[in-house]
């Protein structure tokens, strides 16, 4: 899977579960805007750990050296 597709999927995912926040947890205003905040932040803070190591995989910092036995 692509970076973008993969993006999508977060941003979908992170949709469902704010929807599901909004019908399951109902108690007022100022609760819904809690916890939307922490759905929100939960999916960019996973996206965000997800892009990181998607991204470091393709120039990594340290290339492997095979030993001549090997």
């Amino acid at each position: 899977m692509g970076f973008v597709l993969t993006t999508l999927i977060f941003a979908a995912i992170g949709i469902i579960a704010s929807l599901c926040a909004r019908i399951c947890c109902n108690k007022g205003p100022s609760a819904n805007l809690f916890h939307l905040t922490l759905v929100i932040t939960a999916t960019v803070c996973c996206w965000l750990m997800w892009a990181i190591v998607y991204l470091a995989q393709m120039n990594p910092l340290i290339v492997p050296i095979l030993s001549e036995g090997e």
